[in-house]
């Protein structure tokens, strides 16, 4: 999760989530490259080395032309990637459901039989030493690591967004329609996330924790919840 003064991502816990975190350095480069370059020419202007004598009009029409040409293409294609890696899901080998409620989350694990929970924040009263303040919840959604999984979102009431940051997941949930997007967690681990759209007075009140444990674990704790 974020550490205070944090400026840059949390660790990517996911491959999406890392490809995510390359493209912004990417960008970050080209924004770099264009303000060094405006700033160079502002300063051949200032000191009067640059002017409408020195350089032939057309010979300008045609980089300022070609110049954002070639940004946009370094820009796009990457971009156009991740969007088609961030929209396939292929055979996965765990389907989740996740509910939004006023003001908490309902799990569905539709592989199994009889394998469901709510999912509530843990009062700030009630709250273990040591655990993170309006981010614990008293059921986990556990999933084995290295394993696609598919993740359907809806909502029962107002809009909700079921997003973790840490693994690059972000789908909004709708009353009456299904979303649905994937992720593979990369590592075992806690991860934090939150509502990220605005639906109501305890919008604040609705963590996301997912637990990525060995497939064994999973299984241990599968059988464990259903039985």
């Amino acid at each position: 999760m974020a550490n205070h003064s944090q400026f840059g991502f949390q660790d990517a816990s996911s491959p999406i989530m890392e490809e995510l975190v390359e493209f912004h350095d990417h960008a970050l480069m080209v924004a770099l490259a264009i303000c060094s370059l405006v700033l160079y020419l502002l300063a051949l202007m200032l000191m009067e080395k640059l002017s409408s004598n020195t350089v032939d009009a057309q010979e300008v029409e045609l980089i300022w032309t070609i110049l954002p040409a070639i940004v946009l293409i370094l820009l796009a294609l990457p971009s156009l990637q991740i969007l088609y890696m961030m929209d396939e899901i292929d055979e996965p080998d765990l389907t989740l459901k996740a509910i939004g409620h006023q003001w908490y989350w309902s799990y569905e694990y539709t592989d199994f039989k009889d394998l469901s929970f709510d999912s509530y924040m843990i009062p700030t009263t009630e709250l273990p030493l040591g655990h993170f303040r309006l981010l614990e919840v008293d059921h986990r959604v556990v999933v084995p690591m290295e394993s696609p999984i598919r993740i359907i979102v809806t909502a029962s009431d107002v809009l909700h967004s079921w997003a973790v940051p840490t693994l690059g997941v972000k789908t909004d949930a709708i009353p009456g329609r299904l979303n649905q997007t994937s992720f593979i967690t990369t590592r075992p681990g806690i991860f934090y996330g939150q509502c990220s759209e605005i639906c109501g007075a305890n919008h604040s009140y609705m963590p996301i924790v997912v637990e990525s444990t060995p497939l064994t674990h999973f299984e241990n704790w599968s059988s464990l919840l259903s039985s």
